[in-house]
Protein backbone atom coordinates (compact mmCIF):
# COMPACT_ATOMS: atom_id res chain seq x y z
CA UNK A 1 0.00 0.00 0.00
CA UNK A 2 1.52 3.52 -1.15
CA UNK A 3 2.60 5.40 1.94
CA UNK A 4 0.73 9.02 2.10
CA UNK A 5 2.35 12.31 3.31
CA UNK A 6 0.95 15.32 4.30
CA UNK A 7 3.24 18.31 3.91
CA UNK A 8 2.07 21.82 4.81
CA UNK A 9 3.76 25.05 3.91
CA UNK A 10 2.26 28.47 4.23
CA UNK A 11 4.86 31.19 2.74
CA UNK A 12 6.82 31.17 -0.29
CA UNK A 13 10.19 30.43 2.00
CA UNK A 14 7.95 27.53 3.25
CA UNK A 15 7.05 26.43 -0.40
CA UNK A 16 10.85 26.25 -1.10
CA UNK A 17 12.08 24.16 1.61
CA UNK A 18 8.81 21.81 1.36
CA UNK A 19 9.92 20.96 -2.19
CA UNK A 20 13.67 20.39 -1.57
CA UNK A 21 11.80 17.66 1.06
CA UNK A 22 10.02 16.12 -1.27
CA UNK A 23 12.89 15.58 -3.91
CA UNK A 24 15.17 14.43 -1.24
CA UNK A 25 12.17 11.61 -0.06
CA UNK A 26 11.39 10.86 -3.29
CA UNK A 27 14.73 9.64 -3.95
CA UNK A 28 15.12 7.82 -0.71
CA UNK A 29 11.58 6.20 -1.48
CA UNK A 30 9.90 6.51 -4.73
CA UNK A 31 5.96 6.46 -5.11
CA UNK A 32 5.09 8.45 -1.58
CA UNK A 33 1.99 9.87 -2.29
CA UNK A 34 2.08 13.68 -1.23
CA UNK A 35 -0.82 16.14 -0.29
CA UNK A 36 -1.03 19.29 1.43
CA UNK A 37 -0.91 22.96 1.14
CA UNK A 38 1.80 25.32 -0.60
CA UNK A 39 2.68 26.92 -3.98
CA UNK A 40 4.19 26.55 -7.28
CA UNK A 41 7.89 25.09 -6.21
CA UNK A 42 5.88 21.93 -4.11
CA UNK A 43 3.28 21.60 -6.76
CA UNK A 44 6.25 20.78 -9.14
CA UNK A 45 7.59 18.29 -6.73
CA UNK A 46 4.81 16.27 -6.93
CA UNK A 47 2.66 17.52 -3.87
CA UNK A 48 -1.48 17.54 -4.81
CA UNK A 49 -1.96 21.46 -2.93
CA UNK A 50 -5.44 21.89 -1.40
CA UNK A 51 -4.59 25.41 -0.32
CA UNK A 52 -2.32 27.74 -2.51
CA UNK A 53 0.18 29.75 0.06
CA UNK A 54 -0.95 33.07 -1.51
CA UNK A 55 -4.81 31.99 0.71
CA UNK A 56 -2.36 31.76 4.10
CA UNK A 57 0.31 34.93 3.43
CA UNK A 58 -0.74 37.11 6.56
CA UNK A 59 1.53 39.38 8.85
CA UNK A 60 1.17 40.74 12.14
CA UNK A 61 -1.65 41.02 15.28
CA UNK A 62 -3.99 42.95 13.50
CA UNK A 63 -3.60 40.96 9.67
CA UNK A 64 -4.49 37.34 11.77
CA UNK A 65 -7.75 39.21 13.25
CA UNK A 66 -8.72 40.30 10.01
CA UNK A 67 -8.39 37.44 7.92
CA UNK A 68 -9.61 35.17 11.02
CA UNK A 69 -12.71 33.20 9.46
CA UNK A 70 -10.85 32.91 6.23
CA UNK A 71 -7.62 31.07 8.09
CA UNK A 72 -9.73 28.94 10.13
CA UNK A 73 -11.61 27.82 7.37
CA UNK A 74 -8.16 26.54 5.38
CA UNK A 75 -7.50 25.33 8.92
CA UNK A 76 -10.61 23.38 9.15
CA UNK A 77 -10.43 21.79 5.75
CA UNK A 78 -6.74 20.49 6.32
CA UNK A 79 -8.34 18.93 9.72
CA UNK A 80 -10.69 17.71 7.55
CA UNK A 81 -8.21 16.36 5.20
CA UNK A 82 -6.43 14.37 7.90
CA UNK A 83 -9.59 13.04 9.20
CA UNK A 84 -10.26 11.50 6.07
CA UNK A 85 -7.35 10.39 4.81
CA UNK A 86 -5.38 9.39 8.27
CA UNK A 87 -1.70 9.89 6.41
CA UNK A 88 1.83 7.81 7.40
CA UNK A 89 3.13 11.38 8.09
CA UNK A 90 2.87 14.79 8.72
CA UNK A 91 5.13 17.46 7.72
CA UNK A 92 5.12 21.02 8.74
CA UNK A 93 6.96 23.52 7.72
CA UNK A 94 7.44 27.28 9.07
CA UNK A 95 4.43 28.68 9.36
CA UNK A 96 4.03 28.26 13.17
CA UNK A 97 0.84 28.61 14.66
CA UNK A 98 -1.39 27.58 12.50
CA UNK A 99 1.03 24.20 11.84
CA UNK A 100 1.71 24.17 15.58
CA UNK A 101 -3.09 24.12 16.16
CA UNK A 102 -2.63 21.38 13.04
CA UNK A 103 0.33 19.39 14.69
CA UNK A 104 -2.24 19.03 17.72
CA UNK A 105 -4.77 17.63 15.76
CA UNK A 106 -2.57 15.12 13.84
CA UNK A 107 -1.92 13.75 17.13
CA UNK A 108 -5.03 13.83 18.72
CA UNK A 109 -5.70 11.12 15.57
CA UNK A 110 -2.88 9.46 15.85
CA UNK A 111 -0.70 10.69 13.32
CA UNK A 112 3.42 11.37 13.23
CA UNK A 113 4.72 15.29 13.26
CA UNK A 114 7.85 16.52 11.71
CA UNK A 115 8.08 19.59 12.00
CA UNK A 116 10.80 21.21 10.06
CA UNK A 117 12.04 25.08 10.82
CA UNK A 118 12.08 25.94 14.88
CA UNK A 119 10.14 28.71 15.75
CA UNK A 120 12.41 31.15 17.24
CA UNK A 121 12.19 30.18 20.81
CA UNK A 122 14.93 31.78 21.70
CA UNK A 123 14.37 35.09 20.43
CA UNK A 124 10.54 35.14 21.79
CA UNK A 125 7.44 33.15 23.79
CA UNK A 126 9.93 30.45 24.48
CA UNK A 127 6.26 28.89 26.58
CA UNK A 128 5.15 27.56 22.82
CA UNK A 129 8.09 24.42 23.75
CA UNK A 130 5.43 22.90 25.91
CA UNK A 131 2.99 23.01 22.85
CA UNK A 132 5.77 21.27 20.72
CA UNK A 133 6.66 18.64 23.24
CA UNK A 134 2.68 17.65 23.43
CA UNK A 135 2.22 17.42 19.69
CA UNK A 136 5.62 17.04 17.66
CA UNK A 137 7.50 13.92 16.94
CA UNK A 138 10.59 15.25 16.20
CA UNK A 139 11.89 18.76 15.04
CA UNK A 140 14.44 19.51 12.17
CA UNK A 141 16.14 22.66 12.97
CA UNK A 142 18.04 25.08 10.75
CA UNK A 143 20.80 26.56 13.26
CA UNK A 144 22.98 24.46 15.74
CA UNK A 145 21.92 26.84 18.81
CA UNK A 146 18.71 25.53 17.92
CA UNK A 147 18.77 22.32 19.59
CA UNK A 148 19.69 22.86 23.06
CA UNK A 149 16.57 23.90 24.17
CA UNK A 150 14.60 20.80 22.64
CA UNK A 151 17.13 18.43 24.04
CA UNK A 152 16.10 19.92 27.98
CA UNK A 153 12.86 19.35 26.90
CA UNK A 154 12.85 16.03 25.98
CA UNK A 155 12.11 16.58 22.37
CA UNK A 156 13.80 15.00 19.77
CA UNK A 157 15.75 17.15 17.42
CA UNK A 158 18.33 16.82 14.16
CA UNK A 159 20.48 19.79 13.68
CA UNK A 160 19.73 19.38 9.77
CA UNK A 161 21.50 22.57 8.38
CA UNK A 162 20.31 25.40 6.38
CA UNK A 163 18.92 24.54 2.95
CA UNK A 164 19.83 28.32 1.74
CA UNK A 165 23.64 27.31 1.93
CA UNK A 166 23.00 25.33 -1.16
CA UNK A 167 20.48 27.24 -3.21
CA UNK A 168 22.48 30.63 -3.00
CA UNK A 169 25.01 30.66 -4.74
CA UNK A 170 27.06 33.07 -6.71
CA UNK A 171 24.89 33.89 -10.42
CA UNK A 172 26.30 32.91 -13.51
CA UNK A 173 25.33 36.41 -15.09
CA UNK A 174 25.75 39.79 -13.49
CA UNK A 175 22.50 41.79 -12.89
CA UNK A 176 23.55 44.45 -15.05
CA UNK A 177 23.92 42.13 -18.28
CA UNK A 178 20.82 40.78 -17.41
CA UNK A 179 19.21 44.14 -17.23
CA UNK A 180 21.30 45.54 -20.14
CA UNK A 181 23.16 48.08 -18.37
CA UNK A 182 26.31 49.14 -18.12
CA UNK A 183 28.90 47.63 -16.30
CA UNK A 184 29.77 50.85 -13.96
CA UNK A 185 26.23 51.69 -13.51
CA UNK A 186 25.41 52.16 -9.66
CA UNK A 187 22.72 49.79 -8.59
CA UNK A 188 20.32 50.10 -5.37
CA UNK A 189 18.10 46.75 -4.80
CA UNK A 190 14.81 47.48 -3.34
CA UNK A 191 13.37 44.61 -1.29
CA UNK A 192 10.05 44.91 0.10
CA UNK A 193 8.85 41.26 1.65
CA UNK A 194 6.32 39.22 0.43
CA UNK A 195 3.14 39.05 2.07
CA UNK A 196 0.82 41.38 1.24
CA UNK A 197 1.13 43.51 5.10
CA UNK A 198 4.39 43.79 4.45
CA UNK A 199 4.33 45.44 1.02
CA UNK A 200 1.39 47.72 2.06
CA UNK A 201 4.20 49.18 4.28
CA UNK A 202 7.51 48.92 2.82
CA UNK A 203 6.85 49.64 -0.80
CA UNK A 204 5.67 53.38 -0.42
CA UNK A 205 8.57 53.87 1.88
CA UNK A 206 11.04 51.86 -0.14
CA UNK A 207 9.45 54.66 -3.59
CA UNK A 208 10.27 57.56 -1.07
CA UNK A 209 13.30 56.51 -0.25
CA UNK A 210 14.39 56.33 -3.96
CA UNK A 211 13.09 59.42 -4.80
CA UNK A 212 15.30 61.21 -2.07
CA UNK A 213 18.18 59.62 -3.30
CA UNK A 214 17.01 59.79 -7.03
CA UNK A 215 17.55 63.47 -6.45
CA UNK A 216 20.97 63.86 -4.86
CA UNK A 217 22.16 60.71 -7.12
CA UNK A 218 20.50 60.76 -10.24
CA UNK A 219 22.92 58.36 -11.91
CA UNK A 220 21.68 55.63 -9.52
CA UNK A 221 19.53 53.40 -10.81
CA UNK A 222 17.16 51.03 -8.70
CA UNK A 223 16.04 47.52 -9.18
CA UNK A 224 13.27 46.11 -7.23
CA UNK A 225 12.59 41.94 -7.07
CA UNK A 226 8.96 40.83 -6.73
CA UNK A 227 7.94 37.37 -4.94
CA UNK A 228 5.99 34.89 -6.11
CA UNK A 229 2.61 36.44 -7.18
CA UNK A 230 3.42 39.99 -6.38
CA UNK A 231 3.41 42.10 -9.95
CA UNK A 232 4.55 45.87 -11.12
CA UNK A 233 0.78 46.58 -11.24
CA UNK A 234 -0.04 45.04 -7.52
CA UNK A 235 3.24 47.51 -6.42
CA UNK A 236 2.16 50.48 -8.71
CA UNK A 237 -2.01 50.50 -6.79
CA UNK A 238 0.38 51.15 -3.46
CA UNK A 239 2.66 53.91 -4.84
CA UNK A 240 3.95 54.61 -8.21
CA UNK A 241 7.16 55.07 -9.27
CA UNK A 242 7.04 56.19 -13.12
CA UNK A 243 9.52 59.03 -12.21
CA UNK A 244 12.14 56.94 -11.00
CA UNK A 245 14.67 54.59 -13.22
CA UNK A 246 13.55 51.25 -11.71
CA UNK A 247 13.77 47.80 -12.86
CA UNK A 248 11.48 44.67 -11.79
CA UNK A 249 13.23 41.79 -11.35
CA UNK A 250 11.53 38.43 -9.82
CA UNK A 251 12.39 34.91 -9.26
CA UNK A 252 15.13 33.07 -7.40
CA UNK A 253 17.99 33.47 -9.96
CA UNK A 254 17.32 37.05 -10.77
CA UNK A 255 16.89 38.12 -7.10
CA UNK A 256 20.22 36.89 -6.41
CA UNK A 257 21.91 38.24 -8.95
CA UNK A 258 20.58 41.54 -7.83
CA UNK A 259 21.57 40.81 -4.47
CA UNK A 260 25.06 39.59 -5.26
CA UNK A 261 25.66 42.71 -8.15
CA UNK A 262 23.88 46.01 -6.53
CA UNK A 263 25.81 48.25 -4.20
CA UNK A 264 23.55 48.27 -1.63
CA UNK A 265 20.55 46.49 -0.73
CA UNK A 266 17.28 47.87 1.02
CA UNK A 267 15.51 45.21 2.49
CA UNK A 268 13.04 43.65 4.43
CA UNK A 269 13.98 41.52 7.50
CA UNK A 270 13.46 37.86 7.01
CA UNK A 271 14.51 34.87 5.67
CA UNK A 272 15.86 37.12 2.58
CA UNK A 273 18.63 38.95 4.92
CA UNK A 274 20.61 35.32 5.50
CA UNK A 275 20.22 35.28 1.39
CA UNK A 276 22.00 38.25 1.24
CA UNK A 277 24.51 37.47 3.73
CA UNK A 278 25.65 34.58 1.90
CA UNK A 279 25.89 36.61 -1.42
CA UNK A 280 28.42 39.49 0.92
CA UNK A 281 25.66 41.98 -0.30
CA UNK A 282 25.90 45.42 1.66
CA UNK A 283 22.30 46.09 3.02
CA UNK A 284 20.41 48.25 5.13
CA UNK A 285 17.58 46.05 7.26
CA UNK A 286 13.94 47.87 8.37
CA UNK A 287 10.72 46.37 9.21
CA UNK A 288 7.71 48.02 9.90
CA UNK A 289 4.61 46.45 11.82
CA UNK A 290 1.13 47.26 12.86
CA UNK A 291 0.71 49.23 16.10
CA UNK A 292 -0.69 46.55 17.86
CA UNK A 293 1.83 44.02 16.90
CA UNK A 294 4.76 46.21 17.96
CA UNK A 295 3.69 46.96 21.47
CA UNK A 296 3.00 43.34 21.68
CA UNK A 297 6.45 42.20 19.88
CA UNK A 298 8.59 44.49 21.95
CA UNK A 299 6.91 43.68 25.37
CA UNK A 300 7.91 39.62 24.42
CA UNK A 301 11.14 39.92 21.81
CA UNK A 302 14.15 38.87 23.73
CA UNK A 303 17.08 39.51 21.45
CA UNK A 304 19.10 42.49 20.57
CA UNK A 305 18.73 42.37 16.65
CA UNK A 306 16.10 41.36 14.36
CA UNK A 307 17.66 40.99 11.41
CA UNK A 308 18.30 37.03 10.58
CA UNK A 309 21.90 37.97 9.27
CA UNK A 310 22.54 39.66 12.46
CA UNK A 311 21.69 36.81 14.66
CA UNK A 312 23.69 34.30 12.88
CA UNK A 313 26.61 36.26 12.89
CA UNK A 314 26.06 36.72 16.52
CA UNK A 315 26.77 40.53 16.29
CA UNK A 316 25.63 43.66 13.81
CA UNK A 317 27.21 42.93 11.32
CA UNK A 318 24.47 45.48 8.84
CA UNK A 319 22.55 48.70 10.07
CA UNK A 320 18.80 47.63 11.40
CA UNK A 321 15.95 50.39 11.28
CA UNK A 322 12.85 48.88 12.88
CA UNK A 323 9.61 50.72 13.27
CA UNK A 324 9.56 54.24 13.92
CA UNK A 325 13.61 53.97 12.94
CA UNK A 326 12.36 52.64 9.53
CA UNK A 327 11.79 55.99 7.37
CA UNK A 328 12.29 57.30 4.18
CA UNK A 329 14.70 60.44 5.18
CA UNK A 330 16.48 57.81 7.62
CA UNK A 331 17.17 55.33 4.92
CA UNK A 332 17.91 57.75 2.06
CA UNK A 333 20.33 59.40 4.35
CA UNK A 334 22.32 56.55 5.29
CA UNK A 335 21.90 54.97 1.77
CA UNK A 336 23.39 57.70 0.61
CA UNK A 337 26.25 58.13 3.21
CA UNK A 338 27.34 54.58 2.72
CA UNK A 339 27.24 54.91 -1.46
CA UNK A 340 29.64 57.93 -1.08
CA UNK A 341 32.19 55.53 0.87
CA UNK A 342 33.05 52.79 -1.16
CA UNK A 343 35.51 51.80 1.63
CA UNK A 344 32.71 51.32 4.23
CA UNK A 345 30.76 49.44 1.61
CA UNK A 346 33.24 46.81 1.09
CA UNK A 347 34.17 46.60 4.92
CA UNK A 348 30.31 45.72 5.21
CA UNK A 349 30.96 43.05 2.63
CA UNK A 350 34.25 41.43 4.81
CA UNK A 351 32.21 41.18 7.56
CA UNK A 352 29.60 39.24 5.65
CA UNK A 353 31.69 36.62 4.75
CA UNK A 354 31.11 35.04 8.38
CA UNK A 355 27.80 34.12 7.66
CA UNK A 356 28.38 30.94 5.27
CA UNK A 357 30.57 29.57 7.61
CA UNK A 358 28.14 29.79 10.91
CA UNK A 359 25.48 29.09 8.72
CA UNK A 360 27.69 25.52 8.02
CA UNK A 361 27.95 22.98 5.55
CA UNK A 362 25.21 22.14 3.01
CA UNK A 363 22.80 19.00 2.26
CA UNK A 364 20.15 20.32 4.35
CA UNK A 365 17.00 18.42 2.27
CA UNK A 366 18.62 15.45 2.18
CA UNK A 367 18.82 15.42 5.97
CA UNK A 368 15.73 16.11 7.12
CA UNK A 369 14.18 13.42 3.92
CA UNK A 370 15.83 11.33 6.00
CA UNK A 371 14.51 11.80 9.28
CA UNK A 372 11.00 12.10 7.67
CA UNK A 373 12.06 8.44 6.12
CA UNK A 374 12.80 7.28 9.32
CA UNK A 375 9.30 8.26 11.36
CA UNK A 376 7.84 6.80 8.33
CA UNK A 377 9.40 2.86 8.72
CA UNK A 378 9.95 3.40 12.52
CA UNK A 379 7.92 6.08 14.05
CA UNK A 380 11.39 7.57 15.69
CA UNK A 381 14.84 8.73 14.87
CA UNK A 382 17.84 6.88 14.63
CA UNK A 383 20.01 6.37 17.31
CA UNK A 384 22.79 7.17 14.88
CA UNK A 385 23.23 10.73 13.25
CA UNK A 386 25.83 11.77 10.97
CA UNK A 387 27.73 14.83 11.83
CA UNK A 388 27.71 18.07 9.80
Amino acid sequence: MTQHVVICAGESSGDALGAGLVHELSALEPGLRYTGMGGTQMRAAGVDTLIDVSELAVVGLVDVLVNYPRLRRLFRRMCEHLETHRPDLLVLVDYVEFNLRLAAHARRLGIRVLFYVSPQLWAWRSGRIKRIQRSVDAMAVLFPFETDVYEKAGVPVRYVGNPLVDRVQPPKQPIREQLGLAANTRLVGLLPGSRNGELKRHWPMLVDTARRLHMSHPDIQFVASMAPGVTTEHLGALATCDDLPVHFVGGDTATHSLMAGADLLLIASGTATLEAGLLQAPMLVFYRMGTLSHAVFSRLVRVENIALVNIVGGERLVPEYLQQQATAERLAHDAADLLDRPPALDAMRDRLAQVRDHLGNGGADRRVAEMAHQLLHHGQLSDSEKPI
